[in-house]
């Protein structure tokens, strides 16, 4: 199946980079380098673009994409490693970092990846299939607390406790094994009134169990701090994130990062000694246009953050 993923908010990401000809720059996320074969149409040769990505299907569309760029380094690696990667090529500072948070469309549309509630397929979710940890496991294994504490942290969903609670009855009987499977434990789960209501009833249930598989949000804040200590001064980070939680992480981030200080408010001047190490471009984030959306309904949810480095 071709890896196919429209990139969101495109234009915004691209000014939000104020891209440098000769600069280095990073795509965390590259995936079908949408994002990346923009950010590389204004480099010269002597620009740099780093592309990270855990998923090897998304690094082989990458390099067919950008076969006609020399000047791209391929790292098959999960962003939480981002100083070891640029020590491993050598590299001290960059001018900018780019996140898309969001499951590309080839991973949520390529139904043995198990992303998708809309399709039957083994319970998996990896970004990263190299890990064993899947979806299996998680629906199999954990504990009726963990499970409601996963989905309820994790996919804000109010039916948490009852969804745990018949999972748990239901792997009784005998594994659970497929997304479908789930999917129908989660509806008998949900009161045929609030299913009928609003999306998927599978939906939140879904982004926690992915979010917990690909330990999403622990990884983020330390990317975040890593990639900071890695820009030049001027440089830029730019994050688009999918949902509530990511959003309220990157924010609560960029906001440490802009006012360290931690001294009581009635010190009259600061004591800690903590200095601002950015500025925040974007103070409310930049959300898609009605157009986008129109084009591309699963960048609804989709919200830019942006900081740059003082």
């Amino acid at each position: 199946m071709e890896f196919k993923h429209v990139s969101v908010l495109l234009n915004e990401c691209i000014d939000a980079l104020n891209i440098k000809e000769n600069g280095i720059y990073v795509d965390c996320t590259l995936g079908g380098a949408g994002h990346s074969s923009h950010i590389l149409k204004h480099l010269s040769s002597d620009g740099v673009l780093i592309g990270i990505d855990q998923d090897k299907d998304a690094l082989s569309a990458a390099k067919e994409r950008l076969r006609d760029f020399s000047n791209v380094k391929y790292v098959h690696s999960n962003f939480y490693s981002i100083d070891n990667i640029l020590n491993d090529l050598e590299i001290e500072k960059v001018d900018g970092i780019l996140m898309d948070l969001g499951v590309s469309s080839y991973q949520l549309d390529e139904a043995s990846r198990g992303f998708s509630y809309m399709k039957d397929a083994p319970l998996d979710m990896r970004m990263n299939r190299d890990n064993d940890f899947s979806a299996y496991e998680i629906i199999n294994t954990y504990s009726e607390e963990n499970l409601y504490k996963i989905i309820k942290d994790y996919g804000e969903e109010r039916f948490a406790k009852r969804i745990a609670n018949f999972i748990v009855n239901r792997r009784v009987e005998k594994p659970i094994e497929t997304t479908f499977e789930l999917v129908d434990i989660i509806k008998a789960a949900i009161p045929a009134k609030m299913r009928r209501e609003g999306p998927h009833p599978a939906k939140r249930t879904f982004q926690a169990i992915r979010i917990e598989v690909n330990s999403e949000l622990k990884i983020l804040n330390k990317t975040i701090e890593d990639g900071v200590n890695r820009l030049n001064k001027g440089g830029r980070m730019a994050i688009i994130t999918f949902h509530s939680l990511e959003d309220r992480i990157v924010k609560l981030k960029f906001r440490e990062l802009e006012n360290p200080c931690n001294c009581p408010k009635e010190f009259p001047i600061c004591a800690c000694g903590k200095l601002p190490q950015v500025k925040n471009i974007s103070k409310k984030g930049i959300a898609p246009t009605e157009e986008e959306i129109e084009e591309n309904p699963r960048s609804r949810s989709a919200k830019l953050r942006i900081i740059e480095k003082i």
